[in-house]
């Protein structure tokens, strides 16, 4: 698990990285600039919810228990919903080739998200029926 991890972490960074470089990820048009503030919001929410607990870019489970408020009550992973909203408004924007690194974030989004939940569900049982009333990425819907 811990190889798929990093493995994910790095496609999220090169997808990033890619984005950028091809003028892929930013855009002046407001709706983008609406949809990458709202991105922010929820990826501070998420992060401040977490707590202190450290980044592991392994995806170990961290210590405290499961954290289960905030924006996590409606979302297993919005920080990683926080981080392809924010890439979908850039890529959208801007149809390219580059839009195409768009495409890479995902995968190493579902690799982090297989890696993780395998992982916290072996620490934390009860993530199953977190799992269960709980979407992945999009409220109500995934």
């Amino acid at each position: 698990m811990r190889a798929l991890s990093l493995a994910g972490l790095a496609a999220i960074i090169a997808a990033m990285v890619g984005l950028w470089k091809t003028g892929t990820l930013f855009s002046s048009h407001p709706a983008v600039l609406a949809a990458q503030a709202l991105a922010v919001v929820l990826f501070v929410w998420a992060r401040a919810t977490f707590g202190l607990r450290s980044f592991h870019a392994g995806a170990n489970p961290t210590e405290g228990g499961l954290v289960t408020t905030g924006p996590y009550r409606w979302l297993r992973h919005p920080i990683y919903s926080a981080v392809a909203l924010f890439a979908a408004a850039g890529a959208a924007a801007r149809l390219s080739a580059g839009s195409l690194f768009f495409l890479l974030l995902l995968g190493g989004i579902a690799a982090r998200i297989a890696a993780e939940e395998t992982l916290v569900t072996r620490r934390y049982p009860e993530y199953r029926d977190y799992a269960k009333r709980t979407k992945r990425l999009i409220p109500f819907v995934f």
